[in-house]
């Protein structure tokens, strides 16, 4: 532990000297060097602070979500900086070498001056992010899209030939801190023409009680005639904080499972159903979380014991790891699988249909928007609220709408 926070203090230290060193080469007041110098040392003593005050019986705090936000909005662009500038030393280093090796220069300083115009370069680089992640947290967070995918399967049942499904995933409703835009969001739930709503985990960050003062909001998604569904995901079984007792914990677990009932979900806990439309019908599976790196409680075989392998099915897994490892090659042959779980990081870059890029791609093979193999598919939602930073950069907080089409596969 000492060893960590060593190593931690060290690289904010090695972040901080070349910030210093673009600030420096810019601008020569004293007084203002000196004011940089005292404020970026008691930012950092306050997010060092604010960290290790963190108490792991109550998990997320609003001060938790306000230090990790300052904390990138300070140390993001400075990273950058950092890039930049350590850049130009090696560029320095080796011209430097050059020039004393080669050239035999009799200078005693070997190293070029730095440059004015990097630093100006590293400072304006430094402010895309800057301005980004402020954007973020007053902004981005509750910049709610939908976004609609049409899927083709060659043996969809005939009535289901149109048939559309609303989904939203990671809701994390103790991170909400603004009433009007979670109105707004419900109404644009309501807006979608869909015949059957999904809702693939993580309702809470950790306490049911995050989502008492969002009930009544919540309560306002409309019915749907082919029904309200849904599956937990890996914060729904309050498992990232310290309990005083089994006793507690499991009391919130069930607390949090009857969350989603209390807002009108059919909650699957690795079991399936029936969605029956004319003479025909397809199978709706639900999975508990199931993730590479976090809980296994998701059991597909039991899920599934009693779906035929010719049924069309519709499979709700919160973590799209679950897909990869799992559920693409199963035997039964899962047409389509609805996850969540990664947020796209809530940081990335996304020109829809495109281009995109995240930090979570190097985490998940399948993070964000619809993945296919082998006729199988997967849809991953981006999230509909936020959780640590308190915004979104660039991926979006989604409401996903899913037209099933009979036809030839179209990724």
């Amino acid at each position: 532990m000492i060893i960590r926070f060593v190593i931690l203090c060290a690289l904010f230290l090695f972040i901080e000297f070349y910030s210093y060193q673009a600030i420096r080469t810019l601008i020569k007041l004293r007084w203002v060097l000196v004011s940089y110098q005292i404020i970026s040392l008691l930012l950092l003593i306050f997010i060092i602070y604010s960290f290790s005050q963190v108490d792991r019986s109550v998990g997320q705090t609003k001060q938790f979500m306000f230090t990790t936000g300052l904390m990138l909005l300070i140390y993001v662009p400075k990273i950058v900086i950092t890039l930049v500038l350590l850049g130009e030393d090696v560029f320095r280093l080796g011209a430097g070498a050059v020039n004393y090796f080669v050239e035999n220069s009799n200078e005693t300083n070997i190293l070029p001056s730095r440059r004015k115009f990097i630093s100006q370069i590293g400072l304006g680089l430094a402010a895309v992010p800057f301005l980004s992640l402020i954007y973020g947290i007053f902004e981005g967070k509750y910049n709610y899209k939908v976004i609609k995918q049409t899927i083709f399967f060659p043996d969809l049942p005939e009535a289901f030939d149109g048939f559309k499904i609303t989904q939203i995933s990671d809701v994390h409703s103790g991170s909400f801190d603004n009433p009007e835009k979670i109105s707004y969001a419900v109404d644009l739930i309501n807006e979608q023409e869909a015949d059957m709503i999904l809702f693939t985990g993580d309702i809470v960050n950790t306490h049911a009680t995050e989502m008492h003062p969002w009930l009544e909001t919540f309560n306002k998604i409309k019915s749907y005639k082919y029904g309200k569904f849904s599956v937990l995901g890996n914060h729904d079984y309050g498992e990232y904080v310290t309990w005083p007792s089994e006793k507690e914990k499991d009391d919130n677990f069930h607390a949090i499972k009857e969350l989603y009932n209390q807002i009108g979900f059919k909650l699957l806990l690795n079991e399936h159903t029936f969605i029956q439309k004319g003479e025909d019908r397809i199978a709706l599976v639900g999975v508990e979380n199931w993730g590479k790196n976090f809980k296994k409680a998701g059991d597909l075989n039991k899920a599934s014991q009693h779906v035929d392998q010719n049924d069309f099915k519709v499979l709700m897994s919160h973590d799209p790891s679950h897909w990869e490892y799992e559920i693409k090659n199963h035997p039964k042959n899962f047409h389509l699988t609805l996850s969540g779980h990664t947020h796209g990081m809530q940081f990335g870059i996304e020109i829809p249909g495109y281009f995109k890029w995240s930090l979570a791609q190097y985490i998940y093979k399948q993070w964000a928007g619809l993945y296919e193999e082998v006729g199988r598919y997967v849809y991953v939602n981006r999230g509909f609220g936020f959780h640590a930073y308190p915004g979104r950069v660039g991926i979006m907080p989604e409401i996903t709408v899913i037209e099933l089409k009979k036809g030839n596969n179209v990724a």
